[in-house]
């Protein structure tokens, strides 16, 4: 059994890890908060699967801070864990290292043009971290679109209170593609990429890409609510206008093609993931039964 070290264990995708292969690794926890990176030992470990970051903050935050949590913390880890023999050090990045919203899906060799402070550190700690490579050191980079599941917090849960509360909503007819990751789609990408010690770049994502309009239906599905959405001329138009960020995430898109890591992890003869979007957005709602 393989001995993992996992950053980042208490956040939302850490702890789905844990909960769904404590049988398959040792799985030890280091939390750059709260323990103490000088007496950090790494010796018999495996794999490092650095789900550690500072993620993107919609008020922003200062590029040093960025900087630090997410470049230089994980350059640290890296050298330390390639010092003290660990085979595999596998890196949580995002699309967002391609830029914003595009009309073209993004693939795993897409020219990466980050604009914000949080994709730009992300590429910066791909790029280092890829330097560090050699016969005895695998580095596997892993890019997510929004991850989503039981207990996700931010704009999903917002998105299911509103369908919640909101019988009538201005989401009809929207006709965007934006690619998202189920925790568990996301979690069974990387247990593949550990055990076959797989390096490079990967895509990780459901394999069909929702419209607003239809992952909003889901949601209300997954629920059990009667939704009625309806296009309102105007509501797009003032959206843009006053709430700019609001309007990319709703009517723009943002779509990822990940037929290449799937074809690499899987072959032709596994080209699918084990969840739907559908079962996906049921389970985040209800939560998995164990």
């Amino acid at each position: 059994m393989k001995t993992i070290l996992l950053t980042g264990a208490s956040g939302f995708v850490g702890n789905y890890f844990q909960e769904k292969y404590a049988g398959s690794y040792n799985i030890r926890t280091f939390s750059f908060l709260h323990d103490n990176f000088e007496a950090l030992h790494v010796k018999g470990v495996d794999v490092v699967l650095h789900l550690s970051a500072l993620v993107h903050q919609m008020g922003g935050a200062d590029e040093e801070e960025y900087e630090r949590v997410n470049v230089t913390q994980t350059l640290e880890l890296a050298k330390k864990a390639k010092r003290n023999g660990v085979r595999q050090f596998v890196f949580m990045s995002t699309v967002k290292v391609y830029g914003e919203e595009n009309d073209v899906p993004y693939t795993e060799i897409t020219t990466c043009k980050p604009e914000d402070a949080y994709g730009k550190s992300k590429l910066k700690a791909e790029k280092e971290l890829q330097k560090l490579e050699d016969e005895s050191f695998i580095v596997s980079i892993v890019r997510t679109p929004i991850v989503y599941g039981y207990g996700v917090k931010a704009n999903i849960k917002n998105l299911i209170s509103l369908v919640k509360k909101v019988p009538v909503l201005p989401f009809g007819k929207i006709d965007n593609k934006r690619s998202m990751v189920y925790v568990g789609n996301l979690c069974f990408i990387v247990d593949a990429i550990i055990q076959q010690q797989k390096q490079g770049v990967f895509l990780a994502a459901d394999m069909e890409a929702l419209s607003t309009t239809r992952l909003i239906e889901l949601i209300a599905d997954a629920l059990g609510k009667k939704v009625y959405l309806v296009r309102v001329p105007f509501f797009e138009s003032l959206l843009k206008l006053v709430k700019p960020s609001f309007y990319k995430r709703l009517f723009e898109s943002l779509e990822v093609d990940n037929s290449q890591t799937i074809q690499r992890l899987f072959g032709e003869a596994k080209a699918s993931l084990p969840y739907s979007v559908e079962e996906g957005i049921g389970l985040m709602i209800h939560g998995e039964s164990n």
